[in-house]
């Protein structure tokens, strides 16, 4: 019994010393990040083929608690980079830096979504080897980069301008919100963080516009076309327009009739027109021009109605780029196939400038969302109508949507308002 207990003593030695020598360590870099830019988790000082989990936890806006686990096997250096290594096991199975981030779950079995915080998300990364927690490490994402500038707009036009820190003029962006009305702020403030002079222009449901999307003229829009290009903080002339779903398909009716608007980028969007939304309207139509309702869409109208022709936004009238993204799981509308009708359109009437349509399996109706946040959602209500809403997609769907769109929709951006002009 004696030379046993020796022999355990010997090897707990023997593992303490194993331990010291390898000094595990969790590290996360960058650590500072806005919300649509990766991060890659290290660990290092491990045994070969040693298997651990890391933790991640956060608190969301509204206080409340998420997390996520995961299982990885150390490869034979005793080191895990989350970036190139799937887990063996845990809350998501793909190689993905930021797969701790998108998979958390809440605590709370009342929490049905992720609510962002004002500026700074912490999440903090726990390395657990043996059951115990060993080692952590903190992220920090940021929603807006350093020095960005607000401006509130006055009547007539609503909203907000957020300009980048660096000095200007700048190429800008009129970002346009969709069906729950209001100021469309994080995309604005999104762009503003690379470089743009970005327009939050809301339409309806804020301040003394109208309440409900109806009878929205069109003239509006491009009476904020004309500030931007009057202020000298902008580059006239390098100005896109940049919705998601309505805010969508509103994208692409302005960038049809406005050649102020060099570029578009329409996530989830329609190919036509459609009625007004999303509650009691008073009319049925969405949009007006010159005082007149413009032909909309009603929903199960056939494609190939004269009306439903009349309907469809005439995408080929655009003066530069267009760019799309939708999810093929959408549960809203059938984005997918909506914007592969405006590609068709585009290449029968021969456009002559790029347009791209970034069609993503397993995304459902926020295909793209530039940010990489918990991704899970229980059931929504739409904000106005009070309607229980599906979005449609999977976790992994969605979040590596937006994981590839955030960079290709900066790139289209930056080819299509910062290079030379032709």
């Amino acid at each position: 019994m004696r030379h046993h207990h020796v022999l355990n003593i010997v090897l707990a030695f023997f593992l303490c010393t194993i331990d010291t020598a390898f000094a595990q360590t969790i590290e996360v870099v960058p650590n500072r990040v806005l919300f649509d830019e990766p991060a890659v988790i290290h660990v290092t000082g491990l045994q070969s083929k040693e298997q651990i989990s890391i933790q991640a936890e956060l608190k969301d806006g509204a206080g409340e608690d998420w997390t996520s686990r995961a299982d990885f096997m150390a490869d034979a250096q005793g080191t895990v980079d989350v970036a190139k290594q799937a887990p063996v096991s845990g809350s998501y199975k793909e190689v993905s830096a930021m797969g701790l981030v998108w998979s958390m779950r809440p605590v709370s079995k009342s929490v049905n979504i992720y609510r962002a915080p004002g500026n700074v998300q912490e999440i903090q990364f726990w390395l657990i080897r043996r059951g115990e927690r060993v080692a952590d490490t903190r992220l920090e994402q940021l929603r807006l980069a350093d020095g960005v500038q607000r401006t509130k707009l006055v009547e007539p036009l609503h909203g907000f301008l957020f300009k980048p820190n660096t000095n200007g003029p700048h190429p800008a962006v009129l970002v346009v919100g969709g069906s729950g009305g209001g100021v469309p702020t994080f995309e604005a403030l999104w762009l503003a963080s690379h470089g743009y002079a970005a327009l939050a222009l809301a339409y309806f449901h804020y301040e003394s516009l109208p309440p409900l999307l109806e009878a929205i003229p069109l003239e509006y829009f491009g009476q904020a076309i004309q500030w931007m290009m009057n202020r000298p903080d902008i580059i006239p002339d390098r100005i896109a327009v940049l919705g998601g779903s309505r805010g969508g398909e509103l994208a692409l009716q302005l960038g049809s009739m406005y050649p102020q608007l060099h570029a578009v980028v329409a996530y989830v969007p329609a190919d036509v027109r459609y009625g007004s939304c999303c509650g009691q309207t008073h009319v049925p139509y969405a949009w007006t021009w010159k005082g007149q309702p413009a032909v909309y869409m009603s929903p199960g109208l056939s494609p190939n109605s004269t009306t439903a022709q009349q309907a469809a936004i005439a995408v080929e009238q655009t003066h530069g780029p267009i760019l799309m993204i939708s999810g093929t799981d959408d549960g809203i509308w059938h984005s997918s196939t909506m914007a592969d009708s405006v590609v068709s359109r585009l290449k029968r009437t021969h456009f002559p400038y790029p347009f791209e349509h970034l069609r993503y399996p397993h995304a459902g109706h926020s295909a793209g969302y530039p940010e990489t946040v918990p991704a899970w959602r229980g059931p929504q209500r739409h904000p106005i109508s009070g309607k229980e809403i599906d979005f449609g997609g999977s976790v992994a769907g969605n979040a590596l949507s937006s994981i590839d769109a955030a960079p290709k929709v900066l790139g289209f951006l930056d080819r299509s308002l910062k290079s030379p002009v032709k």
